[in-house]
């Protein structure tokens, strides 16, 4: 329980250091892009300005025209394209290397400034009058680009927020259905120890008797059940290694269990498949599958297990003649409380998949369904090599 709560405090640690991040690089880039977009306009106001006012006097002084000049050099950003009546250059600043020594695309240039800021017109007594292009500044530009550049870091933002909310979820499910198991085998294991002790008692007051047999059995089954339980949210030891012997014997134990009217049948190989495996877990996963395929067919039809070898994976297959499943119904039967039972949990084979995938490193599915034919499980379990 302690490790639980320190994964989800590590995880929220994880979000939240996330959402601090996401929100500083937001509200950072904000505050630089409506300052320098500011800054920006400022100085082409400054500049339109400077050449307003010298178009304006009528014999533009010394002092006036030095002024000019002087905030015409200090820009270093925005480019600027000069062009008489007959578009000639007369000068240029800020434009792109590539067209420096191109003078009809320089002035291709200018035309396309005119379609986002008029030309300033500068008149001269002679009527030899100029014309002053000019953009904003290359990074302004791209500044265009910055609210999708924005929106791009949210929705990925939230994209991670709702991961991140699920996988809590799934954890906290996970969580609380391995609490809840191991607190089962722990209300299980009450009762059962003082079984066990009464049972004693009667095997020495009549060891040959039948029923205390057959009760001696369903009460190590009992205890097989509890220790799986007891399992369940912890990393099991993979001990076993003879897989042939853990279906077998959990086949002839469900064989003499089940109705009668069911032809069950098992089909192992004839040498023996050695894969380190957990009994145990194994055996619950092997007795889940095949309630629920007893289920399906209704107390009546055929049911198989095969176990073989192909490309160096075990598969175990459990094959009945019930009702089959939807598509729907195959998509959801390993999620978490589903179930198309009137009673249950729907926690039996999602468990059974949390055991073959995350215990074993192996692979449950459902391989083949068909409405009023039946179903075929598969469990692929990977060889060590």
């Amino acid at each position: 329980m302690r490790k639980s709560i320190l994964a989800r405090l590590n995880n929220w640690i994880i979000f939240t250091l996330m959402t601090l991040v996401v929100v500083t690089i937001v509200v950072a880039s904000t505050i630089l892009i409506n300052f320098l977009r500011k800054e920006e306009i400022k100085r082409v106001d400054i500049l339109v300005s400077a050449f307003k006012f010298q178009q304006e006097e009528t014999t533009p002084s010394l002092e006036v025209q030095a002024l000019v000049l002087q905030i015409y050099s200090s820009n270093t950003t925005i480019p600027v394209i000069i062009l008489d009546k007959d578009d000639q250059i007369i000068e240029h600043k800020n434009i792109p290397q590539e067209i420096l020594n191109d003078p009809q695309e320089i002035v291709a240039m200018a035309k396309r400034m005119a379609k986002n800021y008029p030309p300033i017109e500068l008149k001269f007594p002679n009527k030899n009058n100029q014309f002053v292009y000019y953009d904003n500044s290359r990074l302004l530009n791209n500044l265009r680009y910055s609210p999708y550049i924005l929106g791009f870091f949210i929705l990925c933002y939230f994209l991670f927020s709702f991961w991140f909310l699920r996988t809590i979820k799934k954890t906290d499910e996970g969580y609380l259905w391995a609490g809840l198991a191991k607190e089962t085998a722990h209300q299980i294991g009450t009762p059962l120890s003082s079984m066990i002790g009464w049972m004693e008692i009667m095997k020495l007051e009549n060891p040959d008797s039948e029923g205390v047999h057959e009760m001696e059995k369903d009460i190590e089954r009992l205890r097989t059940i509890s220790e799986r339980f007891s399992k369940i949210g912890s990393v099991p030891e993979l001990n076993d290694k003879n897989f042939n012997e853990t279906i077998q014997e959990n086949y002839d134990y469900l064989k003499s269990r089940i109705s009668r009217k069911i032809d069950f049948s098992l089909h192992l190989p004839a040498y023996t498949i050695l894969v380190p495996h957990n009994r145990i877990l194994m055996s619950w996963v092997i007795e889940n599958l095949v309630k629920n395929a007893v289920d399906a067919m209704k107390g009546e039809g055929s049911l198989l297990i095969s176990v073989f070898e192909r490309n160096r994976n075990i598969l175990v297959e459990i094959k009945d003649t019930g009702s089959g499943m939807t598509k729907q119904q195959a998509r959801n039967a390993f999620k978490p409380g589903y179930s198309t039972k009137k009673r249950g949990w729907g926690l039996g084979l999602s468990l059974a998949k949390r055991v073959i995938k995350e215990y074993h490193n192996g692979d449950i599915r459902i391989s083949h369904t068909e409405i009023g034919k039946g179903t075929t499980f598969r469990i692929t379990i990977r060889k060590p090599k």
